[in-house]
Parts: C-alpha cells; sequence; structure tokens
C-alpha cells in the first residue's frame, strides 16, 4: 500500500516485484493515479507466496472502509514512514 503522506491518499496494488514497481511509480510511469496524487511512499506490505491469493487480498483491502486501511497501516508503521529502505537490507 502507498501513500502520499500520513492519512492522505492511498493505492493498492500487488506486484511480483516490488522494488521495480516502487521505481516505476516513482520515476511517474507506475499508473497516472500514482503519478497525480503524489502516492510514492511504501506504507505497508504483505509478501504473499500464491499470487491468487494476492490478487484476491487486493481487491478485498480495495473494498475496505478507510478505517481499517488506516488501522492496517498503523498497526505496525504508526507514523507512515517509507519502508522502501527495509527493502535494500
Amino acid at each position: 500500500m502507498l501513500a502520499s503522506r500520513k492519512h492522505r491518499t492511498r493505492y493498492i496494488g500487488m506486484t511480483n516485484n516490488i522494488a521495480r514497481r516502487l521505481r516505476e511509480h516513482r520515476e511517474g510511469s507506475g499508473s497516472e493515479f500514482v503519478s497525480q496524487y503524489g502516492v510514492t511512499r511504501l506504507v505497508y506490505m504483505e509478501p504473499h507466496g500464491d499470487v491468487r491469493l494476492a490478487i484476491q487480498r487486493e481487491k478485498t483491502m480495495k473494498e475496505w472502509p478507510r478505517a481499517w486501511k488506516v488501522g492496517l497501516i498503523e498497526k505496525d508503521n504508526p507514523e507512515w514512514q517509507d519502508l522502501c529502505e527495509a527493502l535494500n537490507r
């Protein structure tokens, strides 16, 4: 899940290569929505071993109320820090 900043616009998506996808979003080629709203901060992620489960989880989360998504982020990332650096470790 990406966010523009704390408690602002969020984007939910799935990918098989998160580093590549983040780079695309940050370069402005990931999606029009992300480019338009500046949604480039990685604030939540879930690894899945099965692409079908990942797709279903994405669809389910997109239907959630805003408060549920915020709660999910803040459970492990209360300050909405960019988790991109954690990927590079």
